[in-house]
Parts: structure tokens; C-alpha cells; sequence
């Protein structure tokens, strides 16, 4: 052990005088405590809070007009109007994006492409959203359709990435084509954080994915699954309650 871990070691039991103190003195920097403001200086408080806050905002919002958009946009095969972007969004391979209108990126998005495809494609179409902290795994094509929702810390992924046979994997082979299968998210559907998407799955139009969910088959338009793996709990669930001519549907 050396005598900075002696030390430390020491600090923590605290087994005399000068080391309780060491330890006391630490803790209390630790969980430094400030004293209580009087009531009269709340005000100016709390208007230097939101100009905190205000700034930070104006700030990033001139670092994404002026530096994330245009490099982002020019990383696209195609890019729409009015699209939202968080952060940087971080591509690795030689995957096609296709970034249609009014679509919302969310921060720490990252998007990988392996070397199976030549020409894997990411299509986010008009008004969809992509939440925050989303990694996207593109290996031959993933699909967002309109109004598509992916909630934040979600993972979808067109293939595993490796071959499922212990052999292959050790002598790093290539991925076997019929293990690479598109995801395709439909219309309206909603993903909740936190869930898996694994490939060849498609989630139907309209459809609800619970969070923290894993899907490994396809879930049917207007139902909720959840669940690892998910399983669909009800049938004709969310379904719009006014038709586009503005007639009522049936429950």
C-alpha cells in the first residue's frame, strides 16, 4: 500500500484526534452549506437565477445557428426546414441520413454505421423527435416515419453488430446478411425512455412502446407493449378520437 492510500485509509477510520478532524474538516467540504438568505435579497436572488439560465440558453442557442446546424446539415444526404437540434449530433461510418421537416435531434444522439451495407440509410421523416441520449446502430436501414416519437436513452439497432456463432465472432467475421434487418418505426408511434429496439422490428402506426421495453418482434398498430421482451397488452389502444373529416370514432 502506498503512503497516499495509507493515508486516505487512515482519513476514513478515523481512529484518533487529528484524524477525526481530517475527516470532519472533509465531510464538511464535502457537503459545503451555505447560510440562509434574508428574505429581503430574495428577489435580486432570484433574477440573477433566471438571467443564469437565460444566458446559458441565448449562449447555446448561438452556438447551434452558428456551428452545430450548418455541420450537421452538411453530414446530411438531406435536410429539411424548421429542424431542432439539441446537440452535436456525433455520426461514425458511412451511414445516409435523411433528416426530413420540423424534426426535433435531442442531445448526445449518436449514430453508427457498420461495413455489411454499402450504402446504410437513417430516415427521420417530417415532424418526428428524437429524445436525448439515443444511440442508433445503421447497418442496412432504419426508418422514423411522420410524427414518430423516440423517447430519451433508447437503443435501436438493424443488427447485432456481430455474428451470433462463438466461432465467427472470435475471428471477427463479418456480420451474415440475413442477420441485418431494417427497423421501421410507423407514424405515431411512441418509444418510452430507456428501450431496446432490436433488429427487423416494426412498430406499427400509432402504436405505444412502454419504457425501459426490449422489442424483438414487430408490434401491431394502435396497441401498448411493454416489457423485456415486450409483449402487447392491448389491442386498439390510443386511436385517433376524431377522424381527418372531424366525425367522431367509436371508442
Amino acid at each position: 500500500m502506498s503512503a497516499i492510500d495509507a493515508f486516505i485509509l487512515k482519513v476514513k477510520r478515523a481512529e484518533t484526534p487529528l484524524f477525526r478532524s481530517l475527516k470532519k474538516v472533509g465531510r464538511t467540504l464535502h457537503r459545503a452549506q451555505a447560510p440562509r438568505m434574508p428574505a429581503v435579497l430574495k428577489p435580486v436572488l432570484r433574477t440573477l437565477y433566471e438571467l443564469h439560465y437565460l444566458v446559458i440558453q441565448v449562449v447555446r442557442a448561438l452556438v447551434n445557428i452558428c456551428y452545430r446546424h450548418p455541420l450537421v446539415q452538411g453530414r446530411c444526404a438531406s435536410f429539411g426546414e424548421n429542424v431542432s437540434i439539441d446537440g452535436m449530433v456525433f455520426v461514425s461510418g458511412h451511414v445516409e441520413l435523411h433528416i426530413g421537416s420540423n424534426v426535433w435531434l435531442g442531445g448526445g444522439l449518436d449514430i453508427m454505421s457498420g461495413k455489411w451495407v454499402d450504402v446504410p440509410r437513417l430516415i427521420v421523416k417530417d415532424n418526428a423527435e428524437i429524445g436525448w441520449n439515443v444511440r442508433i446502430a445503421v447497418n442496412r436501414e432504419v426508418v422514423l416515419e411522420e410524427h414518430a416519437r423516440v423517447a430519451s436513452d433508447c437503443r435501436i439497432s438493424d443488427s447485432d453488430g456481430h455474428p451470433r456463432e462463438a466461432d465467427l465472432r472470435r475471428r471477427n467475421a463479418p456480420v451474415d446478411p440475413k442477420d441485418i434487418r431494417p427497423v421501421r418505426i410507423g407514424r405515431d408511434a411512441w418509444i418510452g425512455a430507456g428501450t431496446y429496439i432490436m433488429k427487423g422490428v416494426t412498430i406499427g402506426e400509432g402504436a405505444i412502446v412502454g419504457a425501459n421495453s426490449v422489442v424483438i418482434t414487430d408490434i401491431p398498430p394502435y396497441s401498448l407493449a411493454l416489457g423485456n421482451p415486450a409483449e402487447v397488452y392491448f389491442k386498439n389502444y390510443g386511436r385517433p378520437k376524431v377522424k381527418q373529416t372531424g366525425a367522431a370514432q367509436p371508442e
